[in-house]
């Protein structure tokens, strides 16, 4: 296999998403897409501080670009259970000058916000996409996003940062309400005049969920956490590091990167479209070992 893993059979059970509108591109998911995290922030709870540098957060970007990324998804401000906000001149003083200077990669740039004023100054400076925890309900967050043709991951978040971990998230069936938020959150966007082409659904793990029992509900039925359409929404699935893969293999965040791994595969056999890892160029060694097992068993199945 090249350097890029690729399926060479497609799967016939799951549904491949239509292509998404991303600013500068076309996104196809005939394999799920890696999407390499560059948190540029002090406080973030697995990497805090080691990219803040300007110089730092570049090498590091160049670095999951040599190992395969498909995206890099940028992020000025800890969205970490009880992280405190950041103002609006610091988290544009982190990211837009790495947009500004990444772009001429030639690469997809994400980046992680739910401000409106920071979306329409990345969107100046070339981002691609706007990944928005907040699910673009903050006042004016559509209007910077509804005129451009850049792609849009809607997030489902119980409550907010500074809250959504304390006491005991409650749900009756999270994957149906997820769904039903998500669907929501489709609906509006669409009625105001953003195109399907440009939407991206993400359920959301580890915001607002019980550790185990919500987040692994989400990631076995994660096909049925988005709102039902044919062909499907395309699904990013960001589990990396999280207290989620903490909570089964007993490590802190640093010390997640196999049971990260792991979770990233089990979400791309489930249908996700896109992976939102720290660690690219091992995600991308196991997607390839799963690709080449799922193109071993269609083909057995298609002999007899």
């Amino acid at each position: 296999m090249n350097d890029r893993y690729v399926s060479k059979v497609e799967t016939p059970s799951l549904p491949i998403p239509e292509p998404l509108q991303c600013g500068r591109f076309k996104l196809t998911f005939e394999r799920p897409l890696v999407m390499g995290i560059l948190n540029v922030t002090p406080d973030s709870f697995s990497d805090g501080g080691k990219y803040a540098m300007r110089g730092d957060a570049l090498r590091q970007a160049e670095r999951m670009l040599l190992d395969g990324a498909d995206i890099i998804d940028i992020g000025g401000e800890s969205t970490r259970p009880g992280a405190p906000p950041v103002p609006l001149d610091e988290e544009l003083e982190r990211v837009i000058p790495l947009v500004e200077q990444l772009r001429g990669t030639n690469m997809p740039l994400s980046v992680d916000t739910y401000k409106p004023e920071v979306m329409r100054h990345a969107l100046a400076a070339g981002a691609d996409l706007i990944n928005d925890i907040w699910g673009f309900r903050m006042p004016g967050a559509i209007d910077a996003v509804r005129n451009s043709q850049c792609g849009l991951c809607v997030m489902h978040m119980l409550g907010e940062p500074q809250t959504m971990q304390l006491g005991e998230p409650a749900y009756d069936d999270v994957v149906a309400e997820v769904r039903g938020f998500l669907a929501e959150r489709v609906a509006t966007l669409t009625r105001a005049g953003v195109a399907r082409a440009r939407i991206s659904v993400d359920p959301g793990f580890g915001f607002g969920k019980a550790v185990v029992e919500h987040n692994y509900a989400m990631l076995a039925h994660l096909q049925d956490t988005a709102p039902h359409a044919e062909p499907p929404f395309p699904i990013l699935a960001g589990m990396s590091r999280k207290s989620m893969v903490g909570a089964v293999i007993g490590r802190p965040a640093p010390e997640r990167v196999a049971g990260s791994i792991a979770a990233a595969v089990c979400a791309a056999e489930r249908g996700a479209a896109i992976l939102r890892v720290h660690d690219v160029a091992q995600t991308i060694d196991a997607l390839k070992v799963w690709a080449a097992m799922r193109d071993a068993a269609n083909r057995s199945r298609a002999r007899g």
